[in-house]
Order: structure tokens, then sequence, then C-alpha cells
């Protein structure tokens, strides 16, 4: 390396840059730190993208490295493209010859197409997308005599992506994961799938890096290629890696060790995505002498957020520990508000942004971050009927989603049996044989004889023209419609839809999918069902969700956002609202019942996230009653309520102090029974942890009794965890009555009565004989 190829660059490198003027002293060392295994826990908003680009330019700047030498690896192509740009402002042109620089999927996908036949595959392989994964899945389920039906292809997809991103390849995949699909034949199918890929040319998402992991390990010789190649690694958002992930990079940093991770262990919230939040904790066992160097300047937030943050935090045990500091004005303390329900709530919320408004606030400053989909579409009702702009960011609004706008087709056929556009939505959703040669004849006859496809297909059916099981499928889809348009006289509207829902076998669809996105699913359609009660007949629904769907061709700029904290993640508003902020809904009761402690954690990481969006204000809300399932339900305000701490709070709600909140709520009235207090820890037991109240309306998950000690919350332990075996009937104070059919230590697998909940895998101490 040469002088001459680096015109711009200082001759003597000892001498800086001017870019590191602009950074903090924790930055400059992040900077100069270049060799040996270095872990940067940057809190929210403390620059870390600025130290990091400048240390990617700084290595190349002070001829250590060629551009080509440094591989730097990021999550999304937007973070790349980031880098990409703030590197190109430091360093200018040098910065296009960058050819290691981008996500972990797109570099894997470079190595791999380099050393594809090694593990049996051309250069040239194709990558398949979800829908080609899921079409070749079903091709080899059925090929085993499989029911699809219940052993969707979806779900398959969904288990081998875990196993995957665990970096298990079929032969590793042994004891209980080998029953996780059909039966045990989970493993035999991943075996069957990866020998079609081979056979295709063909790899998933998955195999990019799972691949690269087995030639690695394998082949000693292209390890070695790589140790020479690479001389720097940087990683950015190290919390959110994946085993698979992991350990690719400790095998590329194992001989030089000049690995530098950027990233927050409290900010670790993607668990369902495969994160290991222990990849993080564990670096300095992985990398012996590691440095650790946080960056706690904060330039977001006023000093009262990040407090409030901080102490919330620390409730955690599994973090390295930090603490965020600001030299900005101290600002207004976070403002923690009780009402009476979800729909005084959202009112509540947009009385503050219409007044905020009225201080010439935009709305663009403003977000809601929600924890659950399904919360939204009381605030988007709320949000038309105010004239309130608003933006759905990762995610759809409400009535876009698929599965409310199938739902909203059947309910339009119901009273509209001539709507053919919504006929033929949901004519095979789910899956009913009706394919495209019937789909044809269908529409031929409704052509021909100028009717509606509904009477096309009454017609069909009786003529018996389409086949006999296409014929009975057709029938009983349209004696159904027949029987809920005859059910609207006898029962509510709302009481119809959870019938079509149940008997169409739309829920049991998307119950056999069994993962996060379905659940959330269905939490969807229960909300729908919900929000009907509030309109006196369905005809007068669905014209209320004609008004909101024409809204949303709002050309307006200015808009509130509203999103889930998990998308938030990242992004900063001046003003922030963090509505349902109440025992099962946050923390998620289904998280809880998932994971347990571990899951508990996360879900604080996920609160301590929302907060530190804000840089203004921050508003937190709790309901004393909300709608949960269809039920009106007593809830209880969020055990994160309890540990935000006093002197950085402003709570005017039921809940004054953490450790007489409980006398509030009860002396609204909520109960005739007192609560008991433990004078030796001036905590109460809250309510539902009495057994006169189990049942009787605190149906909520176990909560620890809020201390006035800091010492971190935990709702269980494992020790005293009750002992089932299979067989027992059980009950859980949600889910209902169920089977246990299977023990795992402290957790129970459970098979619920109500179709709805299905199967659960649960911690024992959360259900009761």
């Amino acid at each position: 390396m040469t002088d001459s190829l680096y015109p711009s660059f200082p001759a003597d490198p000892a001498q800086e840059p001017a870019y590191l003027n602009r950074l903090n002293p924790e930055q400059k060392e992040v900077v100069r730190t270049t060799e040996g295994p270095l872990l940067v826990l940057a809190g929210a908003g403390t620059g870390k993208t600025a130290a990091l680009t400048a240390r990617l330019a700084y290595l190349v700047e002070t001829l250590k490295a060629w551009p080509s030498q440094i591989l730097a690896v990021t999550f999304t192509n937007k973070a790349a493209r980031e880098m990409q740009m703030r590197v190109g402002e430091l360093m200018g042109s040098l910065a296009e010859n960058m050819p290691w620089l981008g996500t972990f999927h797109s570099i894997a996908a470079k190595m791999l197409r380099r050393h594809a036949e090694l593990i049996g595959l051309k250069s040239n392989f194709i990558i398949l997308d979800t829908d080609d994964q899921n079409r070749l899945l079903k091709q080899l389920i059925q090929a085993q005599g499989i029911d699809e039906k219940q052993w969707p292809a979806k779900q398959l997809a969904g288990i081998i992506d875990r196993w995957k991103n665990r970096g298990l390849t079929p032969d590793k995949i042994v004891g209980k994961e080998e029953d996780s699909f059909a039966d045990g034949q989970g493993a035999g199918l991943y075996l069957a799938y990866q020998k079609r890929l081979l056979s295709l040319n063909a790899c998933d998402f998955g195999d990019l890096l799972l691949h690269m992991l087995v030639i690695l390990t394998k082949h000693p010789d292209v390890l070695e290629s790589y140790h020479e190649r690479f001389r720097y690694i940087m990683v950015d958002e190290y919390q959110d890696t994946n085993q698979a992930q992991y350990l690719w990079l400790r095998l590329l940093a194992q001989k030089k060790r000049n690995i530098c991770c950027v990233g927050d262990d409290d900010q670790s919230i993607y668990s369902w995505r495969g994160a290991e939040v222990a990849n993080i904790l564990r670096f300095e066992e992985d990398f012996s002498g590691a440095k650790i160097i946080r960056l706690e300047h904060n330039y977001r937030s006023t000093p009262h957020i990040l407090a409030a943050a901080s102490g919330l935090i620390t409730h955690n045990n599994a973090r390295l520990g930090k603490t965020l500091w600001t030299e900005r004005d101290q600002g207004e303390k976070v403002k923690v508000v009780g009402v009476w329900d979800g729909a005084e709530e959202a009112r509540q919320l947009v009385s503050d942004v219409q007044n905020l408004r009225r201080m010439r606030v935009p709305l663009n400053n403003m977000a809601i971050l929600i924890r659950a989909q399904f919360q939204s579409r009381e605030f988007e009702d709320i949000f038309i009927a105010k004239s309130l702009p608003y933006r759905i960011i990762g995610g759809f609004r409400f009535y876009e989603r698929a599965e409310i706008r199938d739902a909203l087709a059947y309910l339009r056929v119901i009273t509209q049996p001539t709507d053919d556009l919504a006929f033929e939505r949901i004519v095979n959703v789910p899956k009913r044989g009706i394919g495209k040669k019937a789909m044809e004849k269908l529409y031929q006859t409704a052509y021909f004889n100028q009717i509606p496809l509904t009477v096309a297909a009454e017609k069909l059916i009786s003529e018996k023209t389409l086949g006999s099981k296409i014929t009975q499928s057709l029938g009983q889809l349209m004696d159904s419609f027949a029987d809920w348009r005859k059910s609207l006289q006898f029962i509510g509207h709302a009481d119809v839809t959870r019938k079509m829902l149940d008997e169409s076998g739309y829920k049991a669809m998307l119950r056999a999918v069994n993962d996060v996105q379905s659940a959330g699913r269905l939490e969807n359609l229960t909300e729908l069902a919900r929000a009907m009660e509030e309109y006196d007949d369905l005809s007068s629904f669905l014209e209320h969700v004609s008004l909101v769907m024409d809204h949303e061709n709002d050309p307006i700029d200015d808009k509130i956002t509203l999103m889930t904290m998990h998308a938030a993640k990242g992004l900063e508003f001046d003003y922030v609202f963090l509505p349902g902020w109440e025992e099962g809904v946050f923390p998620s009761q289904r998280s809880l019942d998932e994971g347990g402690l571990k899951s508990l954690e996360e879900e604080r990481r996920l609160a301590y996230v929302g907060i530190t969006r804000a840089k203004k204000f921050c508003t937190i809300s709790h309901a004393a009653n909300r709608r949960i399932y269809g039920q009106w339900m007593a809830s209880t305000p969020s055990r994160f309520i309890d540990e935000l701490p006093e002197d950085h709070t402003d709570q005017k709600s039921l809940l004054r102090k953490k450790t007489s909140g409980w006398r509030d709520i009860w002396a609204e009235g909520r109960s005739k029974n007192p609560p008991r207090y433990d004078t030796a820890k001036e905590a109460i037991t809250p309510p539902w942890q009495l057994a006169s109240n189990r049942g009787a309306g605190w149906q909520r998950a176990q909560r620890a009794q809020p201390s006035s000690t800091s010492t971190p919350i935990k709702p269980f332990k494992k020790n005293s965890a009750p002992q089932y075996k299979v067989g027992d009937t059980v009950k859980h104070n949600k889910f209902g009555q169920g089977i246990v059919n299977e023990v795992d230590g402290d957790k129970v697998t459970v098979e619920f009565q109500d179709k709805d909940v299905g199967v659960k895998k649960l911690l024992a101490q959360f259900v009761s004989s």
C-alpha cells in the first residue's frame, strides 16, 4: 500500500483525520481501538452509527487495511446503504470499493457463489422466495402421505428456518426437535427438502449462511483464505444475531481476532426471529482479552426520559449494564395516565394530540407505539372520526390486513349475495378444492345467464356439472352462507361473525400454521368481532368500514405515526404515546406463557425501546378495564409501571405510587374483597393471587409483588412449579380447561378444549389442577 493510492490521506498515519473532532471521547476511543476484539455497548441515541462509520474510514485512512480487507456486516439493506453513504462522505470515491460491506445474507451469498461446488451446487444457483419454498415443501409433504391441512407447508417452512437459524443441518435434528412436525417426520422432510434443493441448483435464504458454515467448518483451506482476506471485521446490531450468524462470525474472526461488534443488549427484542441476546452477553468469553467501550452519552432524549428507561431496564438480570445520560434540559417527567377503559384511553390520547396540534406541533413529530397489532383498531377508528391523518409503519392499517379483508368479504356476501368481488375473494379461502377450471365454469355460467356468482354456484350445484368433490364443497359453502344469513335474525351480528369464522374453517386455517404471525391474525379477527358490537347491525358496520377505507387515500403528508414497538426500533419522535400498559397486554401474556422469565426480560427490553424513542415527551397509559378475547376484563397496570423510578414519572392515574397503587384500584370499588398486605416488605399481594379472587375477573398472569426495593422482579421459581403428568386435566385462567399431553421439566404442553386456543406450551405454574 502506497501513499500515492490515497492522495487525500495524511502522509503521516499518526496524524488523525479532522472528522474525529466531531466525536465525543468514547466514540473516539471506539475509532482508535483497532487491534483485538472490541465490544461497543451503544445505548439508544448515542451515535453508534457515527462511531462505526468513522472507525471504518479510519482503518483505511491510517493505512491499516485496504477497503477490500474489511468485512462490515449490517442487518438490513437500508442500514448497509446508510453506512455506505456515510463512509462515502468521509472517504469520497474510495467508499465505492468496499465489496464486503453489506447484510449477512448478501455477503454469505457472495461467498457461497465462490465455493458452491463444495456443497453440491453450481455458482449460478437460484435463491427461492417464500412462495416457491412453500410450494416445494407442500409437494414433499403430499409425497409422504401427510395431511397438508393438518400439517401445512408454511408451518414446516417456519420450523426449518428456525433450525437453519440455529446452524442445524438435517443430521443434527435429534430428540424433541424431531417431534416438532407431523409426529416425528420433520427431520426426514428437512433432509428431503435439502436434497431437492440441490437437485434444483437452488437454496433458500437460510441456506446462505448454513452452507457457508458447513464449508468453513469442513474445508480449512477456505477458512484460511478468509482469515488472510479480512484484516478487520465490524458488525452492527450484534444483539440481533442468531446462532448461525454468531457461529459464522466467530469462525471468520478466530485467527486475527480484530473484530468489533456494536450493539445494545438492552435492545435485543427479536427472539421470535431467532435472535440470541446471549451472543452479546458472552462476547468476553468468546474473545478473551476483549475490550468493552460503553457509549452512554445520549443525544436524543431528555434526562427524565432516560432516567425512567434506565430505571426500568435495571430490573433485568441478563444485561451487561450501562447508564445513559444527556446534556439536554431536564424536560418533563414521563407521564403515566390511568383511564377507565380502552375507548377512554383512545379519546384521551387523541385529546392530547389535538392539544399539541393547536400548539403548532406537526403530527409527523408524534407516534403511538403499541405492543400488538389488534390495539390499532380503536385508534384508527377515532382518528377517522376526528379527521386526524395517520400512517401505519411496519404493517397494514387494521382494515387493510388480509385476514380482515377476508372476513369482511364473507360478511359482505352474507348481507349482499350479489357481491361478486367479495365472493370470488373467499370462495376458495380456506382451500376447498375449487380450482381454476371450476372458477372458469362459474364465471361462464354467471356471464351467459347474467346472474351473480352465488346464483351461478347454486345453478351448477343443482346441475352437478363440476364433479362430485367440488360440488359437495361448494354446496357446503352455499349452505353455510344461508345458515349465517338466517342466524342474523336470532343472534347478534358479532356472534354471527364469530360463528362464521369458526364454521368456515378460517380460524382453523390460521391455527394450523402455528406461528407468531398467525397468532396475531387470530387476535385481529377477535378484535374485529368485538368492534362490531358497537354498531346496531351488520350493514351499519360495513358502511363504517367503507368510509374508513375511503379515508385511506388521504394525500396529506403531515400524519401521526401508529406502529408497534418492534417496528419503532431505530426511530425517534418528539412526542411518544405508549398505550395498553397492562398485565397480559404488555407484558404479553402469550410471551410469558411460552418463555417465562426469559420472555419477561425481553418484554422489559421492548418497554425500554418504546420509552427511548421519545425525544421530548413520553406518555404511558393503562386502562382499568379492557376487552380481551371478546370479554370485559378488569385490567391491572403493567408491572413495568411499578418499576419506573418515581422521581422521573408523573402518575395521574389510579396508581399513585408503587406501594399504594393497589389501594387506589381497590378503593374505586372494583372488588368487595380487601387486599392483603405484606407489612414486612411494604407491598401488596395483587388481587389475582388471592384464592378468593381466582376466576373473578382478575384473569391475568401471575405477577410479582410491587416492591420498594430495586431487587429484580421474578414472577415464578422453577423449583416451586407444580408437578403434572401426561393425561392430567388442568385449567388456565385465560385459556380454560385442557389436557396435559407432554411434560418438560417446569413446562407442560396442554391441548385446550377451546378450538381457538389449541395446543400451547406453558409454564406449569401458570395452570392449576
